[in-house]
């Protein structure tokens, strides 16, 4: 049988159809972002301190001294979880005696916050943080909070994709490889339609028809994605890949309002890197090889991350630019991992294969906010932990195969070899290169 590129070839690459359809996959996606990124700002954590009560008799001084320091990021600031004995202070108070002068503070007894808390609402009004006092004993449940959220935005992507299904067509290739030959020459008629190109009346010859009829149609499970080792590699690795994208993707959009300077604008900064980083990587996909192209973004966004920790404190805003540097990297291999994993796998199981990768990358979006909360311990761990991880997928992804310029491989047999994997033919395939005569390095059009 032709090829299937060979077959399409009229419909040309980027006609109305194709149009539509990049049209509609893109405005599925439009309601996710809204929905994640609003975590941003619904889970911050705002200044707070543990509540004074109005009935406690104590001057504005000791009201004013009623926490202990501690030191944070070089400097003392009252703490947020402790606060001096109240019976105590209420007493020294009521002598008429000074903190700090008549009293030394460090000799005080202290006590948990046990009024609650006041939170500062100089950025945030309200947020889950505050309705639900997640702070100190219960600090560990914000990071939770905030990867229930997004399984909840999981649940929506996935309640958006079935709606979606209703208006986008299936793929052709697909209903191809199971057989499905009159329902792909409706869609592919369809297409041509739409582009304004007058299609042959029948789309595949009879002999084809005959020809792929009696072949009996193999059908394919999530088992398939691990049957032969050149597939499970691509598999664990893609896993890997989306994994670890999607938690310094996510982690660092968590992060910018922790970063100095308004919260607001930093989060502005950070989706508008986004642009010129989607930009490149377009760019980059027309005319770099995959490998090298990810591999960059993510040297990029990895190293630079790892150098934030380095900047003085007093160079804040530089420190900002390393991070948005490092979301600019991070999401033009984000952009980019969608394209090349499609690539990878072939036909007959390529839905499954970038589904189990995306799922992969939702766990890394469940797992980013605990990345955050390691902040709370060291200012400067989850960009060394999220710049380590970054740097280490990007030498991973060097050891997957090149498919730039490379046929869509339509079955397991066709898929090209992970590096370092010795590769020994099968028969299949040698009688599939053998009876099509042409070799798997001619560049074909994966636009429809």
């Amino acid at each position: 049988m032709r090829d299937y590129d060979e077959v399409t070839a009229f419909l040309g690459e980027w006609g109305p159809f194709q149009r539509l359809i990049f049209f509609l996959l893109s405005s599925s996606i439009i309601p996710n972002g809204f929905n994640g990124m609003s975590a941003v700002f619904l889970t911050a954590t705002p200044e707070h301190r543990c509540r004074v009560p109005d009935s406690a008799n104590l001057s504005s001084a000791w009201r004013n001294h009623s926490a202990p320091l501690r030191l944070q990021d070089g400097r003392q600031v009252p703490h947020n979880c402790r606060r001096y004995r109240l019976a105590a202070i209420a007493n020294f108070s009521a002598l008429g005696l000074e903190p700090g002068r008549d009293v030394d503070l460090e000799q005080l007894e202290q006590e948990d916050c046990l009024d609650g808390w006041e939170f500062s609402q100089d950025v945030y009004l309200s947020t889950i943080v505050t309705e639900w006092n997640l702070v100190c004993e219960d600090d560990w449940k914000a990071p939770l909070t905030v990867s229930l959220f997004f399984v909840g935005v999981l649940i929506g992507s996935f309640i958006s994709g079935q709606l979606s299904d209703r208006f986008i067509p299936e793929s052709p290739r697909w209903l191809i490889s199971q057989g499905r030959f009159k329902e792909a020459e409706v869609i592919i008629h369809r297409a041509a339609k739409i582009n304004g190109i007058v299609a042959p009346s029948a789309i595949f010859e009879p002999s084809e028809l005959q020809d792929l009829s009696s072949q009996k149609p193999q059908s394919h499970s999530i088992l398939d994605l691990l049957r032969t080792r050149n597939i499970r590699m691509v598999t664990i690795m893609s896993i890997i890949l989306w994994m670890t994208i999607a938690v310094g993707y996510f982690g660092l959009s968590l992060d910018t309002p922790n970063l100095h300077g308004d919260a607001y604008v930093n989060c502005f900064l950070s989706a508008v890197v986004e642009v010129p980083a989607y930009v490149l990587a377009w760019l980059l996909l027309r005319h770099l090889p995959r490998r090298y192209s990810m591999a960059t973004a993510l040297f990029l966004g990895g190293s630079v991350l790892l150098f934030v920790q380095l900047v003085p404190p007093d160079l804040y805003y530089l420190s900002t630019v390393l991070v948005m540097v490092g979301k600019f990297g991070v999401t033009a291999a984000f952009s980019m991992v969608y394209v090349y994993t499609a690539e990878l796998y072939p036909t007959v199981v390529r839905n499954m294969g970038v589904g189990i990768s995306s799922m992969a990358s939702r766990l890394g979006s469940i797992l980013s906010p605990y990345f955050i909360y390691l902040g709370a311990y060291d200012r400067f761990l989850p960009y060394i932990l999220m710049g380590s991880l970054t740097i280490l997928t990007a030498i991973l992804t060097l050891f997957l195969p090149e498919s730039f310029g490379i046929p869509l491989p339509d079955t397991i047999d066709q898929m090209l070899r992970v590096k370092g994997i010795k590769y020994r033919q099968t028969p299949s395939h040698t009688r599939m290169l053998k009876d099509d005569e042409e070799s798997p390095t001619v560049l074909k059009s994966t636009a429809f």
